[in-house]
């Protein structure tokens, strides 16, 4: 019986897959890149503590792999993401892991990245951590957003998108509204178009200033107004 059993064709691209985020080097440049920004091997080989040769070695595995697109200006090479289901792919896998699981922090500064981070930071091109759970809960609340039956804008929400000015391209095959496992939150925040639209629209209007190298965002005052009167959040949690 089991002569006449075949072999999943998907089953060898899976386990290439697995093989090219099996490295603690590899994985740190994916989880690096969910900032939605392009970085130099430079700044990678820093952040993963190696020598820009091996990192330039890993690089490589990961464009061929497709898991990254680069581009070269002048003497810069600049990687980032392939699309956005790399980056749902890494966040995922990054939500399976318990947070018991996690290193300590070494030091303060270590202790205060991680803070901010869990309490905001974009995942590729939307909004995570607190303050996109904040958001999330805010737009159910309000029967902007759906969760019952998997993420989904309702009338009112698409009409909310547009009063508010944001603009959402429903041209392309991804869904306008999907479900992200926050991997601090251990709980769904928006993504799709719907989320990358309103994390574009934080920043542009000052809603939300980057902090730092990493990918922490931080609500500002006038974000903490705009999102009060918007969508009745409390500034309170947003800090």
């Amino acid at each position: 019986m089991l002569d006449h059993m075949t072999k999943d064709p998907q089953a060898p691209q899976l386990a290439r897959l697995a093989a090219l985020m099996a490295d603690e080097t590899r994985a740190a440049c994916l989880l690096a890149l969910l900032d939605g920004r392009a970085w130099t091997a430079g700044e990678l080989a820093r952040h993963a503590g190696v020598a820009a040769s091996t990192l330039s070695e890993h690089l490589g595995k990961l464009v061929a792999g497709g898991l990254l697109t680069e581009e070269r200006q002048g003497r810069h090479r600049y990687v980032r993401l392939a699309d956005a289901r790399v980056a749902h792919l890494v966040e995922d896998l990054a939500a399976q892991v318990s947070p018991d699981a996690a290193p300590r922090p070494r030091n303060l500064r270590e202790s205060s990245a991680g803070s901010a981070m869990a309490r905001g930071r974009t995942c590729y091109d939307h909004l995570a951590g607190r303050l996109g759970i904040a958001l999330t809960d805010a737009l159910t609340t309000r029967q902007l957003l759906r969760q019952d039956t998997g993420f989904a804008l309702t009338d009112a929400g698409l009409a909310w998108f547009g009063a508010t000015g944001i603009s959402l391209d429903r041209k392309g095959r991804r869904p306008l509204a999907r479900a992200c496992l926050d991997w601090t939150e251990r709980r769904p925040h928006l993504a799709g178009v719907a989320g990358a639209a309103l994390c574009r629209h934080a920043l542009a209007e000052g809603w939300c200033v980057r902090i730092g190298s990493e990918r922490a965002v931080k609500v500002t005052a006038t974000g903490e107004r705009a999102l009060t009167e918007l969508l009745g959040i409390d500034a309170a949690t947003l800090r």
